[in-house]
Parts: C-alpha cells; sequence; structure tokens
C-alpha cells in the first residue's frame, strides 16, 4: 500500500465528487462497453479483468483524507477485480438493465472501494459484453481509450493462445505525483491571477433576480445538422470542433449577459508535454477562459479569438486547481458557467431532426450555468442547465435554437455574421430593471455558528478563526472543504456545500444555512477548544 497526494488532475473531480450530493454522484462516472470476441469465457474475461487491475495502479487506489485535512490516495495491492456476470435470460435473476442501473448508479465509497466495477453480459452461459463502470477520480478520457485499446488486445491475444503485444508500464500514477511536486506552479498562477483580476464579481450581475426561489432547469437539444456543420466550419477554419461550439457559447452568453466578454471554465487534458504524458490516471483541468467580444467582431474572428485564447489558457493550465479556486475566493468573483466538451462515438441518437427535450437536472454544478456538449456517432447533443435566478425557461430554449442557428448560418454563409447577428438571432429579452437586493436578516444559530468556525479551524490547523471572514479570508484551504463538511456532519450539522465554502459569503452567513443533520456517524474527535469563534 502506498499513500501519496492527490495528482494535480485530480483536484477539480475531488472537490467536484464532494460538492455533489451522494444521489447525483454517478453523473460523474465513466462507463465503457465492450463486444467479446466470440471465444472467449467467463473465466477468460475475469483473468483479463485482473491482469488488467494488477498492471494499473489507478484501478485500485482508494481516496481518503487526514485529521490534518489534507486528502491523500492509497494503492491497494493486487486482487480479483470486482466482476459481476448477468444473464439475458428470463430466468428469475435481474435482467441486464436493471444490474447496469445499480452499477452505475450506486455512488463509489472513495474510500473503501475501488474505482471500477466489471459486469459481464451473457446469453446462454457465452459472454457477449463487457461493462466497465469507473470513477471519474481515476481516469480521465485519454485513459479510457487506453483502457479500451488494452483489453481489446488482451481478448485477441487469449484467443490465438499468445501473449498480449502490449508495452510494459513504465510509470505510474505515484511516479507522477512525486515529480509534481518538484513542479514550481508559481509562474502559471501569476497568469490566472491576472486573468482572474479582470472578471466581473458576477457575470449574470445584469441578469441576475434576486428573491428567485432556487431551482435550476435543464433543456437538451439533439441536433444531426449540426455533427457535420461544425465539423464542415472546423475544417475550413482549421480549429477543432469543440472550438466551433465554444465560439457560438461565447457569443451568445456575452449577448444574454450584456457583458464586453463572459468568463467561465472549459477543461483541457494535460499530455501534451512532459515525461509522465501516458500515466494512466485522470489528468485533465479546468482552465477560465475570457475571449473579449466588445468590438462586435465576426464570426471568423471570434473563432480566431477562442482559438488563441484557449491556447493560452492551455500553456497555463497545469497547475493544482484548488489553487485557482483560492485566487477566485479571495477576488470574489463568482463563478458563472462551466463548458465541457465530449466525443461519445459509441453513442447513437437516430433522431432526424433537432428536438428539444426538458429534463429535471440529476445534479448542482455549483455555477449559474452548465453547458455539456456530446458529439454522439449521428448528432450534437447540447445540454443546458441554468438556475432560475438567471434564466428563465423561455431564455434556456431561446438560446439553444440560436446556438444551432448560429452553426448552421455561418457554415453556409460564412462571411455574414456578426456576434451582433447572433444576439439577433437569439431575440433575448432585455435584462430586467435591477432588482433590489434584501439583506438577509437571519440570524445564525449560535450553536451552529460556533461549530462552523470550530471545525474550519480544526480541519485547516488554525488557532482561532473569525466568522466575519469567508472560509479563504479566515485562512481556509479549498482542498480541505471536504473534511469541513465531514466534520460538520459528525456533530450533527449539514447544509453548506463545497461551492458555497469557496465563495465570499461570511462563515456567519454560511452558519445559516446549517440544519440539523438527518443522520448523525458519531465523531471520536472532539471539537478542538483552541479554536476561537
Amino acid at each position: 500500500m502506498k499513500n501519496a497526494n492527490l495528482g494535480w488532475g485530480q483536484r477539480y473531480m475531488w472537490l467536484r465528487y464532494h460538492d455533489l450530493p451522494p444521489h447525483a454522484r454517478h453523473n460523474t462516472h465513466i462507463i465503457l462497453k465492450l463486444q467479446i470476441p466470440v471465444g472467449l469465457t467467463i473465466q477468460n474475461c475475469r483473468a483479463i479483468l485482473n491482469q488488467t487491475a494488477r498492471r494499473h495502479e489507478t484501478l485500485r487506489t482508494t481516496y481518503h483524507f487526514d485529521l490534518d485535512g489534507d486528502p491523500y490516495r492509497v494503492v491497494r495491492p493486487p486482487g480479483p477485480c470486482p466482476l459481476v456476470v448477468v444473464s439475458t435470460e428470463e430466468d428469475g435473476t435481474p435482467m441486464p438493465a436493471e444490474v447496469m442501473e445499480r452499477l452505475g448508479g450506486a455512488e463509489f465509497d472513495i474510500a473503501v472501494d475501488w474505482p471500477i466495477r466489471t459486469s459481464v453480459i451473457t446469453t446462454e452461459g457465452v459472454p457477449q459484453q463487457l461493462v466497465l463502470v469507473l470513477n471519474h477520480l481515476a481516469v480521465d478520457m485519454w485513459t479510457v481509450t487506453e483502457l479500451q485499446r488494452e483489453l481489446q488486445l488482451n481478448c485477441t491475444a487469449v484467443l490465438a493462445r499468445r501473449l498480449a503485444a502490449i508495452e510494459p508500464v513504465r510509470h505510474r500514477p505515484s511516479d507522477l505525483i512525486r515529480y509534481e511536486t518538484t513542479l514550481d506552479p508559481g509562474p502559471a498562477l501569476a497568469y490566472w491571477e491576472k486573468e482572474i483580476e479582470s472578471i466581473p464579481p458576477d457575470a449574470f450581475g445584469d441578469r441576475r433576480r434576486h428573491g428567485v426561489p432556487p431551482e435550476t432547469r435543464r433543456a437538451t437539444l439533439v441536433s444531426p445538422a449540426l455533427l457535420a456543420a461544425s465539423r464542415r466550419i472546423a475544417a475550413r477554419q482549421k480549429v477543432w470542433p469543440s472550438q466551433v461550439h465554444l465560439a457560438a457559447y461565447t457569443a451568445l452568453m456575452a449577448a444574454y449577459t450584456g457583458g464586453p466578454s463572459f468568463d467561465h471554465l472549459t477543461f483541457t487534458g494535460n499530455r501534451e508535454n512532459g515525461p509522465y504524458a501516458t500515466v494512466l490516471t485522470c489528468m485533465f483541468s479546468p482552465l477560465l477562459l475570457r475571449v473579449d467580444v466588445s468590438d462586435d467582431p465576426t464570426f471568423t474572428e471570434l473563432l480566431a479569438r477562442v482559438g488563441d485564447r484557449f491556447e493560452q489558457a492551455r500553456e497555463h493550465a497545469y497547475v493544482p486547481y484548488d489553487e485557482v479556486a483560492e485566487l477566485l475566493a479571495r477576488k470574489g468573483a463568482r463563478l458563472a458557467s462551466e463548458f465541457n466538451f465530449i466525443k461519445q462515438v459509441t453513442l447513437e441518437s437516430r433522431a432526424r431532426r433537432s428536438r428539444i427535450t426538458w429534463q429535471t437536472p440529476p445534479e448542482d454544478h455549483g455555477a449559474d450555468t452548465y453547458v455539456r456538449v456530446d458529439e454522439w456517432k449521428d448528432a450534437v447533443v447540447i445540454a443546458l442547465s441554468a438556475a432560475s435566478s438567471v434564466m428563465d425557461a423561455d431564455s434556456i430554449e431561446r438560446f439553444l435554437r440560436a446556438w444551432e442557428t448560429t452553426i448552421l448560418s455561418y457554415d453556409a454563409t460564412p462571411d455574414a455574421l456578426r456576434t451582433s447577428d447572433i444576439a439577433a438571432l437569439a431575440g433575448f429579452a432585455p435584462a430586467p430593471p435591477p432588482s433590489r437586493r434584501t439583506e438577509s436578516r437571519n440570524i445564525p444559530d449560535k450553536a451552529a455558528e460556533e461549530v462552523l468556525a470550530a471545525v474550519v479551524g480544526q480541519a485547516n490547523g488554525l488557532a482561532e478563526v473569525d466568522p466575519a471572514q469567508s472560509y479563504t479570508g479566515t485562512g481556509g484551504r479549498v482542498l480541505r472543504i471536504p473534511r469541513v463538511l465531514a466534520l460538520l456532519r459528525s456533530h450533527g450539522w449539514e447544509g453548506v456545500t463545497v461551492h458555497q465554502l469557496t465563495g465570499a459569503a461570511p462563515l456567519s452567513a454560511l452558519a445559516c444555512l446549517l440544519a440539523p443533520a438527518a443522520s448523525v456517524t458519531p465523531s471520536p474527535e472532539p471539537l478542538q477548544p483552541g479554536v476561537r469563534p
């Protein structure tokens, strides 16, 4: 067993995991499905999975935090990979769909479970499909692709009764983490600090409606036409298809908010350079992206700016995300939106025309809006989740339809589209008159305030905590917030989130959100009397 800190690329997912309620954590799982070649037995499948877990320590790693609050990882010894065998026959046992829902929908107990669940689906005892459910803390999409390639090579080799032609593992996540301790993130963090200085406190300031009941809506656009159009534009302009969608998103958000730019998080991998580019682990990073549209650029110019700004940001992306979050917190900037692009070449919509559907959001993303663009085999699928305080249902639908119209119009007439035209296409209603902020008169429960201050001090080793300060303002570290939440629950309180603790609100205001926990696991650790709220 090996103990080590989290890798830089795991820190966003560590915080994301703890920000989600347990029933929603399955939305971060990655599911891989593989057809099993004819001739393989269940025993063959089991042996291949055991060998794969033995080779890759990321598949048998658990995640913890200690008394000081710092998270760490433990590599477990090799052993049998958990495998569930399920039959398609109606023989009284659960059917594959039911089993897959259970395996994919249950959260991982990251301190106990290996970050992998596997199932073999059989028909008349013959293996047909292998399904892997993976915890995102352990893998990114590059890792998943490599695992898929390795599993296929092993299957082929077993059938041919020879050794698989797979290169030995050169570096492990433990090696990468040791390497990261030698790096200086200072220059990259200086870049982000300069970027953050220009971020407004609230990107949705003119649109935000105070006092609106908290609710999140989500709509999804499925568009077969966008797939070909975005690829044609990408080839013509020599950019990635993801950047075509990012440009449309940027123009529409700037039009909606009325700002000269729109600041948001997007994501990138960190495998282009460095000696550990082939380590199987989670190595992606969020990055802040700012693109100026104040001079009403053409969409062609906007694409170029998006590409240029993305590359600048990516050059500085390899940093511990928690330290970027602390820079944001000290600035008091509100994280307005996240944009995520994912290729899902195995999924198929079978849609013949565009359609918008509404769903109940499965989770709270913390940010005011969250956009996920999936490039499927036959369509582009765009899901937009938005808080009711910044975007109503009509605006969400207009946003999605204008997104599609923008890209299709630019594909047909590339020289005749400016960002002002995109705003006109959307036809957003004018921003409402500024709503008067009603200052909260809630008085925190004295016991809640004292407990919150005490556990913040205990998790961060602080001798004194001032409830009038924010979490980071009083010296709290973002990476230790999960420890704070666990201590709160152990002492009978819950109600605040990772996202709220990384904000600018004073601890006294957050204490107003606390309520007695529904269930409490007694803590052996008493509150430390040295912490004075």
